[in-house]
């Protein structure tokens, strides 16, 4: 079995400042995150927000088992982040730079143009065990603030850390490839988000990447090639 890079056996939080720690610190965005998540959800009414919709809405229909890869981000992110956090601690932070800098653009989109979505189906044709997930889904997480889709920007961003991971085998890289395709895809499918919402995460994902990875990823990429 492969060894970590970090021993983590001696970790403690008085000790999360020195340099074989301190990459966990970029764990705080995500205090940030649900702090404005929590702040935008209670405070911002969903009569205030702006409706997205695009006329391919109407063509997708409602499909429940998009719910498995949309559930599973939930999990890849965790497995993503611990995984670089053992093995490879400077793409930890730079997947988390990518985080937050789409976290940050989201929020204040969210903030100066709140808007919603009204794309949820008022029945099920079908009821099974994939419907009453997306019910649990519905209940917890609200159709207000989904422009642009996080769930597309941070699956772009796991993506994208995972295809420069040179341990990674080829077969690796092509499913999280693959799967983070279908989360992006499932958003529209289980009527979480408009397909405006899943373009709209293009641009911010294009902003986190430079800042994440910036051009010395790329001169060294061009220099080994």
């Amino acid at each position: 079995m492969r060894r970590p890079v970090v021993d983590y056996k001696n970790f403690r939080l008085s000790k999360i400042r020195e340099p074989q720690y301190n990459h966990l610190l970029y764990l705080l965005g995500w205090v940030g995150y649900f702090t404005l998540y929590f702040l935008t959800e209670n405070l911002i009414p969903a009569e205030k927000c702006i409706p997205i919709h695009s006329p391919l809405d109407d063509l997708i229909p409602f499909c429940e088992y998009f719910v498995i890869p949309y559930v599973g981000w939930y999990v890849l992110i965790v497995v993503s982040l611990i995984y670089f956090a053992l093995y490879h601690p400077d793409y930890f932070k730079s997947l988390m730079k990518f985080i937050i800098v789409t976290q940050i653009t989201a929020m204040f989109i969210y903030i100066v143009f709140p808007n919603r979505q009204d794309l949820r189906p008022e029945t099920f044709v079908r009821e099974n065990i994939f419907t009453d997930i997306i019910s649990i889904l519905y209940a917890f997480d609200t159709s207000t603030n989904v422009c642009p889709s996080l769930h597309v920007a941070y699956s772009v961003g796991i993506a994208s850390t995972w295809l420069k991971e040179p341990s990674a085998s080829k077969g690796c890289k092509a499913f999280i490839t693959v799967f983070c395709i279908l989360v992006c895809i499932s958003v529209a499918f289980v009527k979480q988000h408009s397909v405006v919402d899943i373009f709209a995460a293009i641009p911010i994902c294009i902003l986190a990447e430079w800042v994440a990875f910036g051009n010395n990823y790329w001169k060294t990429r061009k220099k080994l090639v």
